[in-house]
């Protein structure tokens, strides 16, 4: 079974001591830190699931009316090549992120500013500097995040969502990942961050930032742990019904059920049909193997 965070470990209600929020931080990371190291077969799975909710918490940031549903849909139902559109391109943005090593240059902020609809400025340029710096300092990982997010300039709600996109990244570039996991901005409307004066919810970036991404890896990693024990219980119910799939190009199938979020019901492949690929997501979500994702009986999409 995948690691999980002790209890005591997640924050119930906001935290005003930096220090506790610091040592709940440091507790839920180390048990998140040996899932990412243990790198289980449905790790890209997961990773991607988590990449849907930190999308999902921007969305509402920004104002989008989609949901975690409606992303999945924007992005994996569009025509080959097509632009996705704004919710496409903002579950894009983290997508990205949690399939690529943490490095980013002034060309990589650049497209994700354009992602994210944020108009460039040039304190964006010297962001690759700071990250290195943050990356490579000594600073507890969630501080060094706070660092960085702290150095996007407040231009509105669309800079916050870079602020903490670069977050999750120094975030893993400090612990050292070979791909980073979004769990920091999962946490953006988290009651836990809503500590501040008047019950104002504490930001990334400028005062309480460091608050801020304490409490949001807590509560972040324990959600992500527990996610992972919920895939990881549907990866090996697939693992034993995989031997019994007749289908040819089931293997191919499987591959992509453990490597991402979700999986078209009609994927066609070189040994699927669209017919098989129906057929054969259809007889896994009977086996309990999958589930069908989007509740509809046409366009379905079928993931762990």
């Amino acid at each position: 079974m995948p690691p999980a965070v002790p209890g005591w470990a997640v924050p119930r209600a906001p935290v005003a001591d930096p220090v506790e929020a610091a040592f709940l931080a440091g507790a839920a990371l180390n048990s998140l830190d040996n899932l990412v190291r243990a790198e289980p077969p449905w790790a890209g799975a997961w990773r991607q699931r988590v990449a849907l909710s930190a999308a999902a918490s921007v969305a509402r940031l920004l104002g989008h009316h989609e949901d975690a549903a409606a992303l999945r849909d924007a992005w994996h139902l569009r025509p080959p090549g097509a632009d996705p559109g704004p919710a496409g391109n903002l579950l894009a943005a983290w997508r990205r992120l949690a399939s690529r090593s943490p490095i980013i240059d002034v060309d990589g902020v650049r497209s994700l500013a354009n992602l994210l609809g944020l108009a460039w400025a040039p304190a964006f340029e010297r962001l690759p500097e700071a990250i290195g710096a943050a990356a490579a300092s000594g600073r507890p990982a969630p501080l060094a995040a706070a660092a960085v997010a702290g150095a996007v300039p407040a231009l509105g709600p669309a800079a916050e969502a870079l602020a903490w996109w670069l977050a999750d990244l120094v975030l893993a570039a400090r612990l050292r990942w070979p791909i980073p996991v979004p769990v920091l901005a999962t946490q953006v409307h988290a009651p836990v961050l809503r500590g501040g004066p008047g019950g104002r919810r504490h930001r990334p970036g400028g005062e309480g930032g460091e608050l801020a991404l304490c409490l949001a890896a807590a509560a972040g990693a324990a959600e992500a742990c527990r996610l992972a024990a919920e895939i990881g219980r549907r990866a090996d119910r697939l693992a034993v019904v995989a031997p019994k799939l007749r289908a040819k190009g089931a293997g191919e199938a499987v591959r992509l059920l453990l490597d991402d979020d979700a999986v078209s019901g009609s994927l066609t492949t070189p040994s699927l049909s669209r017919w098989a690929s129906r057929r054969l997501f259809e007889r896994l979500a009977t086996l309990d193997a999958v589930r069908e994702l989007s509740g509809r009986p046409t366009f379905r999409l079928y993931g762990l």
